[in-house]
């Protein structure tokens, strides 16, 4: 997905979200930033998401409620299922929802009042599959209550580390002198032990915020 300028890898947004005045902040940030990011694609409803060219957008900027009673949580369920990358930008800021929408799979949570910067840098580290914690969601995370910590061995745990801060598992894999198959061991290991703690964590996104909840990193660490 993307495109390219002079060799440079250029990322690509679909924008869904009924207020015209935050359609067009959003393509006025993204126009500015450095390099630019392309907005291909923007709509009041998922429409936009599922058809071209919406559909070779790298990201999806999602609002949560698209002039709707309740958050529009199965429809960000769909695009996270379908393997898009999807950073929710809503107004709402309880935890309960921002937590939700993380272990729904949303990359990242942003609340309208965060700004440029951290949308911006958001869209970046979803381009490239890096987690992004802004200020709201770190909030989310550090007061969640959330019961049955796994135990994890060191092995699992400076895996999980390190897959956190390197852009591929071959990566991981170099730094601990181990296979890749064994790097994709540990990170299974530790999604099953979730698991079996009743606390599912499917996405890269989500396994963070679990790790982070549960004190096995912190965000100085990444």
């Amino acid at each position: 997905m993307g495109g390219s300028d002079l060799g440079q890898a250029v990322t690509s947004i679909a924008v869904i979200d009924d207020h015209p005045a935050i359609v067009a902040g959003i393509k006025a940030w993204c126009g500015a930033a450095e390099p630019p990011i392309t907005v291909l694609a923007t709509g009041a409803g998922l429409a936009a998401a599922w058809t071209p060219p919406g559909t070779q957008a790298d990201v999806v900027i999602m609002d949560l409620m698209l002039d709707q009673a309740v958050p529009v949580l199965s429809d960000l369920r769909r695009l996270v299922d379908s393997g898009r990358q999807v950073i929710v930008y809503s107004m709402r800021s309880d935890d309960r929802t921002v937590l939700t929408c993380l272990e729904i799979g949303a990359h990242t949570y942003l609340t309208k009042a965060e700004g440029d910067r951290h949308l911006v840098a958001a869209i970046r580290a979803a381009a490239q599959n890096r987690p992004y914690t802004p200020p709201k969601l770190a909030g989310a995370i550090g007061t969640d209550t959330s019961a049955g910590r796994p135990r994890l061995t060191p092995r699992e745990q400076n895996a999980l580390l390190l897959w956190f801060r390197c852009e591929s598992k071959e990566m991981v894999a170099s730094k601990m002198g181990v296979s890749t198959n064994t790097v994709n061991t540990y990170l299974d290991r530790v999604r099953v032990k979730y698991a079996k703690a009743g606390r599912h964590a499917a996405t890269k996104a989500a396994l963070l915020a679990r790790a982070i909840q549960d004190g096995l990193i912190g965000l100085d660490e990444l």
